[in-house]
């Protein structure tokens, strides 16, 4: 089983403790119905306005957009163009989940979990309410010469009652990346600059990209010891299979105290995220990165981490929410944690800017205690407006999902207890058989 640390380090790790979500991505939007014309010929008797055939002038009387009858002044009126609806929602075609793997354990498809596996005090987990775009458009009113205007685009959040501090498609769109096919997809680091500091992130984009198309992108935060080659051998916390190329994931590299970690293998001692270290400046660099050279939906951005990770997962949702997108600009809608507790900050998230919620945390936790993760969760919890109850504990069986109710609507709260120790993976610690990559796709696939 691995560790997000060193058991050595337990007690004064546990000293950490203080602030600290299922179903179908955006439908299809609908154009309106096709613009009609007036009727020809309605503007007024033919002639009216000179003898027919004479050059008079069209009909007068009609409402914009009609002519009299063909030949007697004025041409036959059109009616409005066809309405445009929002577009599509994101989601490649169907392709293969992702390049393989070396140095990490083989990543199943789809695990046990079908979207929050029945508990005795928790819910059943359940998928989301599809999320849609803007509202149908309509095209032109009946008799209008004006063309037809479509919705919105369709970047909708929970069928649009999501956050307003998205900015919808990234610049990246419609354009030839900078970042060449060579340097993506296959494990290898990408250098960035982060304040005079070369920094690195490992990139994987869907097969099938098309530049015209936004993709969701998530953020995978490695635990400490590990390090972003790790997260690429474990295909982002087993997500990127379940992804069916749709999200773009990045991984970056954290710090061993001050200094960017540069090991070459999978994982490098010492490699974490402890507070400031210019950690959140390369979280800002890396995203400006990926979404400048590729199409990404800003509205569908997430972070997710275990751990340390966890840690610095749950700082970004605190610094970088959705609705402060205009301001930093991006933001997270939602983030994922695994054994999470507060050591890359002191952040304490915000009613105004609630963030999407979902944390695993074992029972057994002999590195962070279960009770710290549980704290996390109620502090996220009054930000998201969610009537907050203690989430069952599990007593029988693997794990239990609980649910907060009365969340603010598209900020959903959701903390599986599970019978275990500290593991990204529940409940067995592997990312084969685990329920967790599932749960937790299943509660980003909602948004």
């Amino acid at each position: 089983m691995r560790t997000g640390f060193p058991y050595v380090a337990v007690a004064a790790l546990l000293a950490f403790a203080g602030c600290g979500a299922s179903g179908s991505g955006v439908s299809s939007q609908t154009g309106g119905a096709p613009g009609t014309g007036g009727s020809p010929g309605t503007g007024g008797a033919p002639g009216t306005g000179g003898s027919p055939g004479t050059g008079g002038a069209p009909g007068t009387g009609g409402k914009p957009g009609t002519g009299g009858a063909p030949g007697t002044g004025g041409s036959p009126s059109t009616g409005g163009s066809s309405g445009t609806g929002g577009r599509s929602g994101t989601g490649g075609s169907p392709g293969s989940g992702g390049v393989s793997t070396t140095g990490g354990s083989t990543g199943g498809g789809g695990s046990m979990g079908s979207g929050g596996s029945t508990g005795s005090a928790g819910s059943t987990g359940t998928g989301g309410r599809s999320a849609s775009g803007g509202s149908t458009s309509r095209g032109g009113s009946t008799g209008s010469g004006g063309s037809g205007t479509g919705g919105g685009s369709g970047t909708g959040i929970d069928g649009g009652a999501g956050a307003g501090g998205g900015s919808g498609t990234s610049a990246g769109c419609g354009k030839t990346s900078t970042i060449t096919s060579s340097q993506y997809n296959n494990g290898n680091p990408i250098s960035i600059t982060v304040n005079g500091s070369q920094r690195r992130y490992i990139l994987n984009v869907p097969t099938n990209y098309v530049n015209t198309t936004s993709y969701k992108l998530i953020l995978a935060v490695h635990e400490l010891n590990g390090n972003d080659k790790e997260m690429y051998s474990q295909k982002y916390y087993d997500l990127m299979p379940l992804s069916n190329n749709t999200v773009i994931f990045a991984a970056p590299n954290g710090v061993n105290g001050s200094t960017p970690c540069s090991g070459t293998g999978s994982g490098d001692s010492g490699c974490g995220w402890p507070s400031g270290n210019n950690n959140m400046q390369l979280m800002d660099a890396v995203v400006k990165a990926v979404t400048d050279n590729f199409c990404v939906d800003m509205n569908h951005i997430y972070a997710t981490g275990w751990s340390y990770g966890a840690s610095m997962s749950y700082e970004i949702g605190c610094e970088r929410p959705l609705e402060q997108a205009a301001t930093n600009g991006w933001g997270v809608r939602a983030i994922a944690v695994y054994a999470a507790a507060q050591m890359s900050g002191s952040c304490k998230p915000s009613t105004a800017n609630p963030v999407a919620y979902y944390a695993s945390h074992g029972t057994h936790d002999s590195v962070l205690n279960y009770s710290g993760g549980v704290t996390l969760a109620q502090n996220m919890a009054t930000a998201n407006g969610c009537t907050w109850q203690t989430p069952t504990s599990v007593s029988s069986g693997t794990h239990v999902c609980t649910k907060l109710t009365g969340c603010k609507a598209g900020y959903p709260l959701e903390f599986c207890s599970f019978n275990g120790d500290h593991t990204a993976y529940p409940d067995n610690g592997t990312e084969s058989s685990s329920w967790g990559p599932q749960e937790v796709w299943t509660f980003l696939s909602q948004f």
